[in-house]
Formats: C-alpha cells, sequence, structure tokens
C-alpha cells in the first residue's frame, strides 16, 4: 500500500514536472509570436516607405504597421503630418512641400524666385523638426540642353546653400526617368546629377537615387551605385516594369542591389516606393522589407 501511494506520489510528481516544462518550451514560442517584426530584423538597412503609395491606408495605420515591422522612417510627408511620425516615433526620411511640382524646377531661371521664397522658409522648419533631407527636382527640359540645365541649376542652388549648411538640411535633387514616368524630366541620368552636384560643391547637395527610374533610362544599377555613390543620400524601390511589388514578378534583383549599396558604406535610407498590386497591401510591403534587409 505504502509502495503503491509512494508509486502514485512521484508520478504526479513527473506529470506535473512536464507540464511545467511544456509551459516553459511554450511561452518562447508564444513571445516569438508575439515580438514585433523590428527584432527579426539584421539592423544593417534604415527602412522607410513612401507615404504616397499607401495612401489609400490611413496614416496613423500605417505609422503603426510600420513601426511594426521595424521600418525607421516615413519618406514624402510634409509639416503637417510630422507630428503623426514623431507619435510614433518614426523619422521623415525625406521631407516634402517646398517643390512647386516635378516639371517647374531649378533648370529654369522662372522659377527661381517661387522656389528660393519657398525652401527659405521649409529648410528651417525641417531644421527644427530634427530632420534632414529635403526633395527638390530638376524640372523638365522644355527645350534645354544638359549644359544650360546644369548652369540654371547651379545659379538657383548656390543661393540655398548658405541656408542649408547652416542648418544642416541637404537639398535632395531626385533621379526621375523621362522615358515612361515624366517625358522631358532633365535629371534623368545619373552622371548629369552627379555633375551638379560636383559644380555646386555642398556636401548639402546630393541625389536621390531611384532604382526603379533609373533601371529605365540607363539600367547598369549595381555599377552606377559604386561609381556615383558620394552624391547619393537616399535611395527609392520600385519593380520594373511597373513600379509594383519588388518580389519575382520583376526584373530587378533587389538583395543584390542592396548589398551594393552597403557595400559603399551608405548609412542613409532605402524607401520602398512601389505601389502594391496584391489586395493585402501590407503585406506587401512586409516582405519588400525582408528582400531588402541584407
Amino acid at each position: 500500500m505504502g509502495s503503491e501511494q509512494s508509486r502514485r506520489n512521484m508520478l504526479k510528481t513527473i506529470i506535473a514536472g512536464t507540464a511545467v516544462l511544456g509551459a516553459s518550451a511554450a511561452i518562447p514560442a508564444l513571445a516569438a509570436e508575439r515580438e514585433p517584426a523590428t527584432a527579426a530584423l539584421k539592423g544593417n538597412v534604415n527602412h522607410s516607405v513612401c507615404r504616397w503609395c499607401f495612401d489609400k491606408i490611413p496614416l496613423d495605420e500605417l505609422c503603426a504597421a510600420a513601426k511594426d515591422m521595424g521600418l525607421k522612417g516615413i519618406d514624402l510627408v510634409g509639416p503637417a503630418d510630422w507630428p503623426t511620425l514623431k507619435k510614433y516615433g518614426l523619422y521623415s526620411s525625406m521631407c516634402n512641400g517646398a517643390e512647386i511640382n516635378l516639371v517647374d524646377g531649378f533648370n529654369d531661371p522662372a522659377f527661381h524666385p517661387q522656389l528660393i521664397e519657398n525652401y527659405t522658409k521649409m529648410i528651417p522648419l525641417v531644421a527644427k523638426a530634427g530632420y534632414k533631407n529635403l526633395i527638390c527636382f530638376s524640372g523638365n527640359r522644355r527645350g534645354k540642353d544638359d549644359e544650360t540645365g546644369l548652369k540654371n541649376c547651379v545659379e538657383g542652388l548656390k543661393k540655398l546653400m548658405p541656408l542649408a549648411e547652416k542648418h544642416n538640411v541637404v537639398l535632395v535633387m531626385e533621379l526621375l526617368n523621362s522615358k515612361v514616368n515624366h517625358k522631358d524630366y532633365q535629371c534623368d541620368h545619373t552622371a548629369w546629377g552627379a555633375e551638379l552636384a560636383k559644380r555646386l560643391g555642398s556636401e548639402n547637395f546630393k541625389l536621390l537615387y531611384d532604382i526603379y527610374h533609373m533601371q529605365i533610362d540607363e539600367g547598369d544599377v549595381i555599377r552606377n551605385i559604386q561609381t556615383f555613390h558620394p552624391y547619393i543620400a537616399h535611395y527609392h524601390t520600385g519593380g520594373v516594369p511597373g513600379r509594383n511589388e519588388i518580389d519575382e514578378t520583376q526584373e530587378l534583383y533587389y538583395p543584390a542591389i542592396i548589398k551594393a549599396i552597403l557595400a559603399t558604406g551608405f548609412k542613409g535610407y532605402v524607401a520602398q516606393e512601389f505601389i502594391p498590386k496584391q489586395p493585402d497591401k501590407l503585406a506587401s510591403l512586409r516582405k519588400a522589407i525582408t528582400i531588402c534587409d541584407q
């Protein structure tokens, strides 16, 4: 009897111990499931996303999802939206709001007075908010050759460089393709943008290398990144053709491109700028971050 009772007690102890061990094993698994995506990222890339590509999603919702995925910033938002980004601990990785539009830019002296006024107001606001990058555009050629466009851009931008340097704000000109999306846009090749940066001779003017746009107009993406990286402050992604998801449905291999960017010592932001075709747009964004997290 006593022996049988001891055996029962022993079995109870073993069963109880097994239950505790099982629960202990389950706890980390549950924690891993609930842990935000931040823990899964390697930390080599400062991930961001362009607001306009997900404009059907309320900004608060996009910010919450971005934070959960491990993104650090949101691109192409102006002062009105900065408080929302700050609420979620996200950075305005590429500010906008000073440009007139994409076609009326610094390559035409007719637009210099308005542009100088706009940027003179915006540069201190960007700095005061704790941000650094402010987008700008060359504008359309309208018959101007490359040299004329360069001289005009230098003339206009030089008037803003002292203010940008004073406030540690970088004016970042975006490279856009003129073949498909932005017909007649002048800053459509990396070499032209780099020449403009050389002539300005300031660390407060750089380029936004849009991988989608430059694949269309010049290709040779990795070699151009390697050659011109000193003049590049920011990158945008996008699937070619179509500017949709950057997965296996398009021609660029983003893991190799991101590795090439990192190999240059780049410490800025890589922003997703694709237009999702899939119904679950945030799932597409999460997949893109995974692809680019090298």
